[in-house]
């Protein structure tokens, strides 16, 4: 058996699988977010160990943890776990949608080397100006700080007793040359830091180290390997078996994401396009990010006093886009325009706009937003054959048929289940404990395809002509 583990803002999911990849146990346990300040976002790593124990416990408590082989780790990106040379944590972490380091971040971005040797824009969000902050913030903290952790690797320092990380995460701090897969002297120096600073890297299907006997005992297992892992979006493809160039992901989640993986090194920093390796050897992954895709329907429906479903559950089949038009920036957007500043509009609203008109621009506003990303990582040369949908935005199939449509690709949507960072986590895991490669990775089966409609997708490209226009026109009044 196999154990996966994945570490989210809001919980700690940890699943098993047995060798036919057959789900055998779930568990999971809660955490929250401090946010002290405004833009602030904070955790405690010592409430992860505790959810750690809790998730592992669980699962003890399901099946017999003696089969179990490998572990793999999934978790949220960026996050700047910091530790002293007895490893004690110094602060709590600053995580990934903490954005108090803007200015350090535009600091950086204006260092060339950064864009070039990343291939991605320096964002608030990224590790890189968390340090930089704290440098400038707290420098009596800075100072004490010997290794610098993500997320999920402070769990697997925990469980192996080593400080290790893997490419996909790493690739999110803006200290990794993501061509070379290898940590950068220069971009480490910039903030401060060195080699010495960071954990040692190895691939996400990789071997990283094994439980420590403790651990081991305490649950019933025998040697047992611990992966590499993978950041959440990485993981997420493993789990759904977006590993080869052509295959790609929509999720249309609280933000969405476009993620498709790629088998060279084809950055375009300027695009907004996160370009980052793949949790895979000798493969990457690009991912356009919209940071409110299925948030902004729930935005909607909390005005309109009514349920997601049921505005989005009585729209009928597809119809061309309408005169109104909705941006959905309502917390500002990343792909393609790395803009914090601007806001969601509707625009062109007269009499004779209804709810169900609304509704249908809060949809296509999105839609429109996923065909930037689209030009956007196609522009760079990366391949887009066909698309999972995956997220509880794709419960409206009036919404994944409106995404088909613009992009001009099939849309599968799996069976019920859940293939994300823990079941990707575990596959890891398997990988890391067997040897086996990519051949385990395959897709989910599939409930349903929606393909594009033909007759409409003309009307949906000049849509998003306005859409894009519209941007350019209110972005001053941000």
């Amino acid at each position: 058996m196999y154990i996966g583990l994945d570490l989210g803002t809001s919980g700690l999911k940890g699943i098993v699988i047995d060798d036919a990849q057959n789900v055998l146990a779930e568990a999971t346990a809660p955490l929250t977010v401090q946010r002290p300040h405004d833009s602030w976002s904070e955790q405690d790593p010592a409430s992860w160990i505790t959810a750690a124990e809790a998730v592992m416990d669980g699962l003890a408590g399901q099946v017999d943890m003696s089969a179990v082989r490998g572990i793999g780790l999934s978790g949220h990106m960026h996050g700047a776990t910091l530790l002293d040379s007895a490893d004690n944590v110094l602060r709590p972490c600053i995580l990934w949608n903490d954005t108090r380091s803007a200015r350090e971040a535009a600091v950086l971005d204006d260092n060339p080397d950064f864009r070039r040797l990343t291939g991605n824009i320096v964002f608030p969000g990224f590790t890189a100006p968390k340090l930089a902050w704290v440098r400038n913030h707290e420098p009596e903290i800075f100072a004490k700080v010997a290794k610098v952790l993500l997320p999920k690797d402070y769990l697997r320092l925990w469980l192996i007793g080593e400080h290790v990380s893997e490419m996909s995460d790493a690739a999110g701090t803006a200290w990794l040359d993501v061509g070379k897969r290898d940590w950068s002297d220069d971009l480490l120096a910039a903030t401060g830091l060195d080699r010495d600073a960071m954990p040692r890297l190895v691939e996400g299907s990789a071997v990283s180290g094994t439980v420590r006997a403790a651990l081991a005992s305490r649950w019933g297992m025998k040697h047992v390997v611990v992966a590499g892992g993978g950041g959440d979006n990485a993981a997420s493809a493993v789990g759904v078996g977006i590993v080869k160039p052509g295959q790609a992901f929509v999720s249309l989640g609280t933000s969405g994401v476009l993620f498709a993986a790629s088998d060279a090194y084809q950055p375009d920093a300027t695009s907004a396009v996160h370009t980052f390796c793949h949790a895979l050897p000798d493969t990457w992954h690009q991912m356009g990010v919209i940071l409110a895709a299925a948030d902004a329907l729930n935005w909607w429906a909390g005005v309109a006093g009514e349920s997601s479903a049921a505005l989005t559950g009585s729209l009928g089949a597809l119809q061309a886009p309408g005169r109104t038009l909705f941006l959905p920036y309502l917390g500002g957007e990343r792909t393609p325009h790395n803009d914090a500043r601007i806001r969601a509009q509707f625009l062109h609203l007269d009499h004779a706009t209804d709810r169900a008109a609304m509704t249908r621009a809060v949809l296509e506003g999105v839609t429109h937003a996923f065909r930037d990303s689209f030009d956007a990582l196609t522009g760079t040369g990366t391949r887009i054959d066909r698309l999972i949908g995956v997220g509880g935005g794709t419960k409206s199939h009036y919404w994944v048929q409106a995404i088909a449509t613009s992009l001009g690709l099939p849309v599968d949507l799996p069976v019920a289940g859940d293939f994300g960072g823990a079941y990707g986590a575990a596959r890891l895991g398997l990988m890391a404990a067997t040897g086996a490669g990519t051949e385990v990775c395959g897709t989910p089966p599939i409930a349903r395809t929606l393909e594009p409609v033909a007759a409409l997708q003309d009307d949906f490209a000049a849509a998003h002509v306005r859409y894009r226009a519209a941007y350019a026109a209110v972005m001053s009044l941000a």
